[in-house]
């Protein structure tokens, strides 16, 4: 039976450079994101270039019940899932009491929700089989959750600490559970808001590129958690030796609206 790498989030950014880095591997791939036209150009391209098989399905995960209907759909279709990439997800930038309550729920619902549906589903067929590899996409903001990025920080402290604890559980079964924390990173995530803010002005972000090569090493062979980067790994190990007051006043200037 062949095996698979399903993942999320694949058409765009971070998840389209893994697919391709997957594929150059001769990996075979089940892409998930909105777009059917991307997916299908995906799908034709790498096949084409490498051989492998490509399977393609379209959900808009910020509904659990999609993440839901994905993992229905896999079995159905009796493809055989080794490994499950989390990535899909969305922020937003602005203050609380300003932005979008559905757009911050639909949030919660793919950041969150359908990253606990999807590794729940395919993780107990992992350990039924004693093996298998999870791998969850978070962010520095993981480690440092900033002003004006209130819900979307949340969620991927979430992603934090579900990785940490699920990866001790599983422990012995044969199935890996890591995760992976990039910074800012040169993808359709960045609104033209974002991009005004000190944090984007004071470094130049991340090729997708980059963090996807990281990305598959730490997916294929690593453990437990990766920051990529030495500066966003040292970023996110400055709330250990600052204090809190003085750290939130920091984070609250980063994310602030450049005036200059």
């Amino acid at each position: 039976m062949e095996e698979y790498i399903l993942l999320t989030g694949a058409s765009s950014g971070i998840g389209y450079e893994m697919a391709t880095q997957l594929a150059a591997k001769k990996l075979n791939l089940i892409l998930v994101a909105r777009s059917e036209t991307k997916l299908q150009e995906m799908q034709s391209t790498l096949i084409a270039k490498h051989g492998i098989l490509v399977r393609y399905i379209v959900k808009d995960l910020s509904n659990v019940q999609a993440a839901i209907n994905l993992y229905k759909d896999v079995q159905q279709e009796k493809l055989l899932v080794t490994g499950l990439v989390n990535n899909a997800g969305v922020g937003n930038y602005g203050n609380f009491i300003e932005t979008s309550l559905e757009e911050e729920l639909k949030m919660i619902e793919l950041n969150i929700s359908s990253v606990v549906a999807l590794t729940k589903l395919f993780a107990k067929d992992m350990v039924s089989r004693k093996s298998g590899k999870i791998m969850n996409v978070g962010s520095v903001l993981s480690f440092l959750p900033f002003p004006y990025y209130s819900v979307y920080s949340a969620t991927k402290t979430f992603v934090l600490a579900f990785s940490e604890t699920l990866a001790a559980e599983l422990e012995g079964t044969g199935v890996t559970v890591t995760s992976l924390y990039p910074g800012t990173t040169d993808t359709g995530f960045t609104t033209d808001k974002m991009q005004t803010t000190n944090l984007y002005k004071s470094g130049k972000p991340m090729h997708p590129k980059v963090v996807a090569t990281e990305g598959v090493k730490h997916l294929l062979h690593g453990k437990g958690k990766k920051v990529v980067g030495f500066q966003n790994w040292f970023n996110s190990f400055l709330p250990r030796i600052v204090p809190s007051t003085v750290m939130m006043k920091i984070k609250k200037h980063l994310a602030s609206i450049n005036r200059d």
